[in-house]
């Protein structure tokens, strides 16, 4: 069983006891968290899909420690010019654990189709037509 679901702006493919890293959330190390945007489950087989979510599905996760990611340098050059610019970058990350995938949600029907406008064979139906442009005058003396 797997779900895709949005956290922190980002979307990610959870399952039961898998550690994924995301953006920095708000809540404590050690805390319980829950996501209420799930996009899509995945139960054996059997995929449901959210209208954007959906209603009633969470995923658990307990948040495992804060840190921060790996270094990015960003070096700027422009050349004959005399300009460098050396700039760095560490993304502040939270290590989570999904704890559970709850699947409460009951599943969507299809939406209804619209009803479709019967035309007969012998009716035709024509394009507004365009008119020609007009032709200039031209001067004819002789």
């Amino acid at each position: 069983m797997y779900a895709i679901v949005e956290i922190a702006g980002q979307q990610f493919k959870v399952s039961k006891d898998l550690k994924v890293y995301v953006h920095r959330l708000a809540n404590e190390e050690g805390s319980k968290v829950s996501f209420d945007k799930v996009l899509l489950l995945d139960e054996n087989g059997n995929i449901t899909l959210g209208a954007p979510a959906i209603e009633g599905a969470s995923v658990e996760a307990k948040v495992l420690q804060h840190l921060k990611g790996d270094k990015v340098i960003v070096f700027k050059k422009k050349r004959r010019k005399g300009y460098k610019k050396r700039n760095g970058h560490r993304q502040s990350l939270t290590q989570i654990l999904i704890e559970g995938i709850s699947a409460t949600g009951a599943k969507k029907a299809a939406a209804p189709k619209k009803a479709v406008v019967e035309v007969e064979a012998d009716a035709v139906v024509e394009a507004p037509k365009k008119k020609a442009p007009k032709a200039k005058k031209e001067d004819t003396q002789e």
